[in-house]
Formats: C-alpha cells, sequence, structure tokens
C-alpha cells in the first residue's frame, strides 16, 4: 500500500518539492561516494606518488565496472518506472528477477578476468615496476570482489524505479563510511593490521561494496516494496531483457567510452610525464565532487519523467525537465567557481610535489571552463534515457569523448604541451552541449505530438 501511494505521488505530488525529496538521498549518497574516492586518493597519495599513478591508471577500470553496473541499472530503473506508470506491475516484478541474474552473472566473469589479466591491463600504461606492482595489486582485488558492487548498485536502481530512494541512499553511505573509516587501518597498518598500502586500499573497497550489498538486498527482499523480486516459477524472457538494454546498453556504452577515454587521456600525458598521470588521476576525484550530486539528482529525475511519460502526462514532463537543468546547472556552476577560484588549495590536499602542483593546478582552472553547461548537459542526456531512448545519449557520449575529446587532446597536446590537452575538455563539452540541445528539442516535440494523438506505445 505505502509502495502504491508512493508510485501516484509521482503523478500528483508539486514537482519541484518531489524532485527534491526523491532527489536528496541520491545527492547526499553520491557526493558521499565523491568524498571517499577523494579521501581514498588523499591516503594513497602520502604513500608515495608512484602509488597515486598506479591509483590512476587502475581508475578506468573501476569506471568500466561501474559503467557495466549502472547502464543495467539505468536501464532496469527505466524500465519499472514506466511499466509501473503503466499498471503493469507483475512485468515490473519479472524485470527486477532478470536484471539480479544478470548481475551475478557479471561478477563472476569480472572475478576470472581479475584473477589473470591484472598484470597486462596494468602494463598498457607504465613501465614502472612498482606502478605496475600497486596497480595490478588493487585491479586484481577490486575485479575479485566486483560481484557485491553489480548486485548492490542493480538492486539500489530497482527500488529507484519505484520512486524509493532512501534506502539505496542507506546502503551507499554504508559502503561509503565503512570504506573511510577502514582505509587509513589497511593502507598504513594501524593498530592489528598489517601495513598494505594500496592493497589496503582494495581491500577496504571491496569489504565495504559486500556490506552495501548485503544491507540493499535485505531491504529488497523482506522489505514491503511494489516490486519484490520473488523466483518463483522464474522463466527467462527475452523481451525484458531486451528492454532493459534498449536503454541500458547505450548507458553502459557510455560509461564504458568515459572508461576508454580516460585510458586514452593517460596514454596521452603519460607520453609527456608520468606525473601528468597523477594530475590526472587527482582532477578526476575532485571533479566527482562536482558530477556526482547531479547523478545523484538523476535518481529522483529518472522515475518522475519515466512514470509521467508513461502516464502521458506532457505537463508533468516539461515541469520536470525545468527544474532539473536549473538544477544541474546549479551544482556544476558552483564547481565552476571552486575550480577557478582555489585550484591550488585543492591540489595541495594531495601531498603534491612542486611539480604535480603546478601541473594540477592549470588542469583544474582549465578543464572547469566547461563545468556550467555539463550540468545542463547531463540532464539532458537523462531525459532521453528515462523515456526509453538510450541511443541518442550514446551517440551524444561517443561524439564528445571519442570523436571530439580524444582527437583534440591529442593534436592540441602535440601542438601545445599538456596545457593542451587540457584545453581539449571545454571545447569538446560546448559542441556536444549544442548537439544534445537541438536533437533533445527535436525528440521531445515529437514524442509530444505523439502522446497527444495516441501514438505513444504502450
Amino acid at each position: 500500500m505505502k509502495q502504491m501511494q508512493n508510485n501516484d505521488k509521482l503523478a500528483t505530488e508539486p514537482i519541484l518539492p518531489l524532485l527534491f525529496k526523491l532527489s536528496i538521498p541520491g545527492i547526499v549518497s553520491m557526493s558521499v561516494q565523491a568524498f571517499y574516492n577523494v579521501v581514498d586518493s588523499l591516503f594513497v597519495a602520502r604513500v608515495s606518488e608512484n602509488a597515486l599513478a598506479a591509483l590512476s591508471i587502475a581508475f578506468p577500470v573501476f569506471i568500466l565496472l561501474i559503467a557495466i553496473s549502472v547502464g543495467t541499472g539505468i536501464g532496469t530503473s527505466s524500465l519499472i518506472s514506466r511499466l509501473l506508470g503503466q499498471g503493469k506491475e507483475d512485468r515490473a516484478v519479472i524485470a527486477a528477477e532478470h536484471v539480479l541474474l544478470i548481475g551475478s552473472m557479471y561478477g563472476i566473469v569480472m572475478g576470472i578476468i581479475g584473477i589473470f589479466l591484472s598484470d597486462n591491463l596494468v602494463a598498457i600504461f607504465s613501465n614502472t615496476p612498482e606502478i605496475i606492482a600497486y596497480g595490478s595489486q588493487y585491479i586484481r582485488i577490486i575485479l575479485i570482489g566486483s560481484f557485491s558492487l553489480f548486485l548492490s548498485i542493480i538492486a539500489s536502481d530497482i527500488l529507484r524505479g519505484q520512486g524509493n530512494t532512501f534506502y539505496p541512499m542507506m546502503a551507499m553511505l554504508i559502503g561509503a563510511i565503512t570504506n573511510i573509516i577502514l582505509d587509513p587501518f589497511l593502507i598504513f597498518g594501524i593498530g592489528p593490521f598489517p601495513r598494505m598500502e594500496v592493497m589496503g586500499a582494495a581491500i577496504a573497497t571491496v569489504f565495504s561494496q559486500t556490506l552495501s550489498c548485503i544491507f540493499i538486498l535485505f531491504i529488497l527482499f523482506r522489505g514491503k516494496n511494489r516490486v519484490q523480486p520473488r523466483f518463483k516459477n522464474f522463466v527467462f524472457d527475452k523481451d525484458i531483457v531486451k528492454s532493459i538494454y534498449r536503454v541500458g546498453l547505450p548507458s553502459m556504452v557510455m560509461q564504458f567510452l568515459g572508461s576508454f577515454m580516460l585510458s586514452g587521456i593517460n596514454l596521452i600525458v603519460g607520453s609527456m610525464s608520468e606525473v601528468a598521470i597523477a594530475a590526472t588521476g587527482i582532477y578526476f576525484r575532485l571533479q566527482s565532487f562536482v558530477f556526482m550530486p547531479v547523478f545523484g539528482l538523476n535518481q529522483g529525475y529518472i522515475p518522475i519523467i519515466g512514470y509521467n511519460y508513461g502516464n502521458k502526462n506532457i505537463k508533468r514532463v516539461k515541469e520536470t525537465l525545468k527544474y532539473g537543468i536549473l538544477a544541474g546547472f546549479t551544482f556544476t556552476f558552483l564547481g565552476f567557481l571552486s575550480f577557478q577560484l582555489f585550484p591550488h588549495q585543492l591540489m595541495a590536499l594531495f601531498a603534491a610535489s612542486d611539480e604535480l602542483l603546478e601541473i594540477g593546478t592549470q588542469a583544474l582552472k582549465t578543464i572547469s571552463i566547461g563545468f556550467p553547461i555539463i550540468g545542463p548537459a547531463i540532464i539532458g542526456a537523462t531525459t532521453f534515457q528515462a523515456i526509453g531512448k538510450g541511443m541518442p545519449s550514446l551517440a551524444l557520449s561517443f561524439l564528445r569523448q571519442i570523436v571530439l575529446l580524444l582527437p583534440l587532446a591529442y593534436i592540441l597536446g602535440s601542438m601545445v604541451g599538456l596545457h593542451g590537452v587540457w584545453y581539449a575538455f571545454p571545447i569538446s563539452e560546448v559542441i556536444a552541449f549544442i548537439m544534445m540541445f537541438i536533437w533533445l528539442r527535436k525528440t521531445l516535440k515529437q514524442e509530444f505530438t505523439r502522446i497527444e494523438n495516441g501514438l505513444l506505445k504502450e
């Protein structure tokens, strides 16, 4: 009954307070996750600059895991919210059952890759033995423990598809806070723990993800949820999988492009300086403070858009889009101000050498020029996903990160040096934003016309 009322609110409650209420848990949890990412690097930076560089090299692999789990989860959340908006509750339950099994298979495959290929992955980016040793230790443990990461994120998105964002927030908080607490003990060998350095950071991450996974699965299976997996008389349905990945696969590939882009940037800057690899890693962790709250906003934004689109309520879709864009802009504009005003202080947190401080400060100030438009761009891409159209988001992400950013970074880096690499970021953001605006406007106009003419497919 409680879940039924929750979904009724998606159709009736005023948009701004509803978006605020549903998004705050996601914003808080994602902000804490961003804080964990930075704290993790702060501790590792005090081991050595090579240890920090190793973590930067390993970061794209971690992003790849996030890509698979978040892509699958977004597809599930979008599908469940649309099915509930159409009154197809049984179908939503079947979707949840399928995606949990899919997540389990991902965990098994990644664990096998971690056991056999970790050394090879790190050796692509560095010839320094210490960096290879640190990086392979970290990646191996993270991949072996990825089972918990997949199930935790996917189960959370099953709940978010129903408009329940509180327990996913709690799960992420449990994981992030546990990780922050364990990091210094395992990295530096405090108390009864041996000094494990980068390996300790990886173990802390996997342990905290496992706690988060246990909690959210308990809520999913034992809580009072409108969509509650039962696995009674389970029968595989390929149409469910297609529906999930019609939205989820483009999102997954978008995240994967992010991992590929990070790897490409590491190769480009690494050819100039291994210190620049560490600087790049610091930048991407600091930028998570800016972008993670927007992704948290998405967790409340998707079910509202998806439900009201499925319910054919054009007015509420438009109003949600307006407030989403405004909120996204606010977050990233504040990030722009922080990176412009305090780049030196932010880099100094990482015990940076003079060279790392100089390179990192330059990177923060230059890349953040494009921040103000990134918030609205994220909301625009999410809107495509929320209405079940993942391909435009994929195409725009491919344009921004692969067609524009990497070639520009390589060309400008060759011509100007590291400063040219940093300028490639805002240039690609501006071009991709213009394309997104035109495409989204055209798509929504077509979809609203179909709804008004009664042509929207159930």
